[in-house]
């Protein structure tokens, strides 16, 4: 158990940098300090005391990034009710399947969002709130809520009758074992389970962030990747809140052109990121400049080549704001060739591991440290890894882990929770990898994805379709079993076909000229035996991984 208390955390930051700016909305401009940012939770506070939440009540929240959403996230955590964030990404069924199967007692949502659930069919709740407009839009007892808010502002100034001062921060003593967040997984295998994470689960992420000056009083921060996410919640906003940062919230869709405005206006001093913005960049920026026929000849001139490298990582780093330490990369597997060329010219990333169950940080290493296709290393003294192999550092098995990170389970799903969550406190995580001496962890791909060959051979069908991912012609690509081959679903480029006047009868010889190319790239085993076009491409799940249970048969 980790001596510091998540709740604790946030009443100290609150008190400790009252005057400075905690969170802005990027598109309208408004900044709340801390003090300000504490004021609203207090509000907050009394709402949920005067509508009769108990600490440990459920509350469910889903909308796009802003301050109301972070204000509703902190101030029911620092309640001591327990939080159920909710991607906005889901179609409704499933939000209002999570809504209920949380036995969520209140809902904040967005009017979007709200729009298209049923309140009739939403069991347990008492209450909807519109997060941004702070405005009750149904209730189960007439006049009950409506009450409440009508009320609160004269509550609000008896309670506080000179007016609301650091010394008024008061947050309750939770254990640090209690439930605080239930989060919904995206999964890939078509059914989303409710990982129970503790107020000491999350407390392993913040402190490591804490202790690593991975954000630090001050610093600036531009949150583009989505708050209801492990990920993004962990580094993009419950890190820099817990230290005094200054969190801006992009708030809307991370388009390349957007997010680069943004950036260079906002200029983070650390850049959180999944692998699709930087392959996104390598491709679009990258990959035409040093193809041109004079970069291409002065890159294979030895010392004239470094000259140009740092050129391009100058002009990658200036893409990014230019002030920040290091990228962190998270999510997914980021593609072996961009890495390899980021590195090669000393760009500062790094790529870490994660997963809900672990709220999410397995493993990280500071961007000086990197290992070339690594996930850093194992979380000194919050984290512990072994592989299930009779060789861990050359052989792949699957990577378990155990410490302060590891869920609770699933909610009300102690089936799925015994399957992967042992009584020594392993977690399985379904992913297959190799452990050096040092603790650094080398994933290899998904144990359920994992192929078989006739010889015998482990195939990870991950590497074959990053090698796929970079070919011309290619958008995205699956590469699955039929009949004992090897067979490479792929959705073609259209965008770039049309760029080279390329025409769709072409794409069957253009196809086959690929395969014979990806086929000299892989080992024998891993050949692929057949490239099959769909029509469309693949569905994914919210957090944009492609559901292959739909695409295995």
């Amino acid at each position: 158990m980790m001596k510091e208390n998540t709740i604790k955390i946030y009443e100290k930051s609150f008190i400790d940098n009252w005057e400075l700016p905690a969170l802005s909305d990027y598109n309208t401009k408004q900044t709340l300090t801390y003090g300000e940012f504490a004021e609203d939770i207090a509000r907050l506070h009394m709402f949920y005391e005067r509508c009769g939440i108990k600490p440990g009540d459920h509350i469910a929240l889903v909308g796009k990034n802003t301050p109301a959403w972070v204000t509703v996230f902190i101030g029911t955590i620092t309640y001591g009710a327990v939080i159920v964030p909710i991607l906005q990404e889901f179609n409704p069924t499933d939000v209002q399947h999570i809504i209920n199967h949380s036995e969520s007692v209140m809902l904040f949502a967005s009017k979007a969002i709200w729009d298209t659930l049923d309140f009739d069919q939403l069991h347990r709740i008492q209450a909807v709130m519109l997060t941004e407009e702070r405005q009750l839009v149904a209730e189960k007892v007439a006049g009950a809520v409506s009450k409440v808010l009508y009320d609160l502002p004269d509550a609000f100034a008896e309670r506080y009758k000179n007016g609301f001062y650091r010394n008024d921060i008061h947050y309750p003593d939770v254990p640090s074992d209690e439930l605080m967040v239930i989060n919904y997984t995206s999964g890939t295998t078509g059914f989303s389970k409710g990982v129970m994470l503790t107020g000491n689960n999350l407390c392993g992420n913040i402190v490591y962030g804490i202790n690593s000056g991975l954000h630090y009083r001050g610093s600036r921060v531009l949150s583009f990747l989505p708050l209801a996410h492990a990920y993004g919640c962990a580094f993009d906003m419950l890190t820099p809140l817990a230290v005094g940062s200054h969190l801006t919230l992009l708030g809307r869709m991370p388009s390349p052109k957007i997010l680069v405005k943004a950036l260079a206006e906002i200029k983070p001093n650390l850049v959180i990121c999944v692998p699709l913005i930087l392959e996104k960049i390598y491709s679009k920026m990258i990959v035409p400049m040093s193809s041109q026929g004079m970069l291409r000849w002065a890159l294979a001139v030895p010392y004239l080549d470094n000259r140009i490298y740092a050129r391009i990582r100058q002009k990658l780093i200036e893409a990014f704001g230019g002030e920040f330490e290091e990228v962190i990369v998270g999510g997914a597997a980021l593609n072996a060739e961009v890495e390899e060329f980021l590195y090669k010219i000393k760009f500062p990333f790094t790529v870490g591991y994660g997963m809900t169950e672990c709220a999410p940080l397995v493993s990280h290493t500071p961007w000086r440290e990197f290992v070339l296709h690594s996930s850093g290393r194992i979380l000194p003294g919050i984290m512990e890894c072994k592989i299930l192999s009779d060789d861990p550092e050359n052989i792949p098995g699957e990577i378990c882990v155990r410490g302060e990170n590891v869920m609770k389970g699933y909610f009300h799903n102690t089936e799925a929770t015994d399957k992967v969550l042992h009584d020594d406190g392993w977690l399985h995580t379904g992913d297959m990898g190799t452990l050096s001496a040092d603790g650094t962890v080398f994933i290899r791909g998904r144990l359920k994805t994992m192929l078989l060959s006739s010889n015998g051979q482990n195939i990870y069908p991950e590497e074959i379709e990053a090698k796929l991912n970079n070919m011309l012609y290619v958008s995205e690509s699956l590469v699955v079993e039929r009949e004992g081959k090897l067979v490479a679903l792929v959705y073609p480029d259209y965008e770039a076909m049309d760029q080279l006047g390329v025409t769709r009868e072409q794409l069957p010889e253009l196809m086959e000229n690929i395969r014979a190319e990806l086929n000299k790239l892989v080992a024998p085993y891993e050949r692929i035996a057949k490239i099959q076009l769909i029509a469309t491409e693949f569905e994914k799940t919210p957090k944009r991984s492609i559901k292959r249970y739909l695409y295995s048969n």
